[in-house]
C-alpha cells in the first residue's frame, strides 16, 4: 500500500495555520515530499466545505489517498473516508456536531486570526445533520487519537463511536492534542498501510 495524496481538514474556527496542520505539513514535506498535500481553509457552511473538498480531490485515487481531520474536521474526514473508501486518521473527532454547534449560531472569530470573523448560520446545523454517517463500512481503515482530557468534547462518546477502529486513548491531554508530534510516526504508518492492526 502506498500514499500519493493527503487531505488535512481543520476544526471549527480553526485554519491551515493550526499547530497540528503545520506540523503535519512539515512532516510530510520532510519525509514524504512525493505525496500531494492539500489543507484548505474550509468555509463555514458544511455543505460548501464538502463540495469544495470533493471538487479538489475528485481526481485523487481512492486506494492511495488519505485524510486526517481534527475535531469538526474529524467528522468531515469520516464523511470523506466513507464516500471514497480511503484511510483516515481522526484527532479528537466531533461525533455529533449538529448538536454541539447549535449553540454557536451567530458571529464567530477565527482562532488564528481573531480580527477575522464569520457567521455561523442556523441552517448550517441542518447541513451537518445531513453529513452524518451511519455505521462505518470498513472500520479498519480508521485510526482515532482520543485524549481523555479533552475539554471540549466527551472522549467516551468518541471512543464509543469509533470502538471498532484502531484507537489510541490517551490519559489526560487536551482537545488540541498538544503532543500530536508524538503520534506522527503512527499516523503515517496507518496512512501508508504499514501499521499493525
Amino acid at each position: 500500500m502506498s500514499l500519493t495524496h493527503l487531505l488535512y481538514l481543520h476544526g471549527f474556527r480553526s485554519s491551515p495555520q493550526s499547530a497540528k496542520a503545520r506540523l503535519m505539513a512539515q512532516h510530510m514535506a520532510q519525509h514524504y515530499p512525493q505525496v500531494v498535500w492539500h489543507c484548505p481553509q474550509l468555509p463555514p457552511s458544511p455543505q460548501e466545505a464538502m463540495q469544495q473538498v470533493q471538487a479538489a480531490t475528485a481526481a485523487w485515487p481512492a486506494r492511495t489517498m488519505g485524510v486526517v481531520g481534527s475535531s469538526l474536521g474529524g467528522f468531515y474526514a469520516t464523511w470523506v473516508a466513507e464516500q471514497r473508501g480511503c484511510r483516515a486518521v481522526l484527532v479528537n473527532p466531533a461525533v455529533d456536531p449538529a448538536r454541539d454547534l447549535a449553540r454557536y449560531i451567530g458571529l464567530q472569530q477565527h482562532w488564528h486570526a481573531p480580527e477575522e470573523s464569520f457567521y455561523f448560520a442556523p441552517h448550517y446545523v441542518d447541513e451537518l445533520r445531513a453529513l452524518a454517517c451511519g455505521p462505518l463500512q470498513q472500520p479498519q481503515r480508521y485510526l482515532a487519537l482520543i485524549a481523555q482530557g479533552d475539554e471540549v468534547l466527551d472522549w467516551r462518546e468518541m471512543q464509543a463511536r469509533y470502538s471498532d477502529c484502531q484507537l489510541r486513548v490517551q490519559p489526560g491531554g487536551d482537545h488540541a492534542l498538544s503532543n500530536f508530534a508524538d503520534y506522527l510516526a503512527l499516523v503515517c504508518a496507518h496512512l501508508l498501510g504499514t501499521a499493525a492492526n
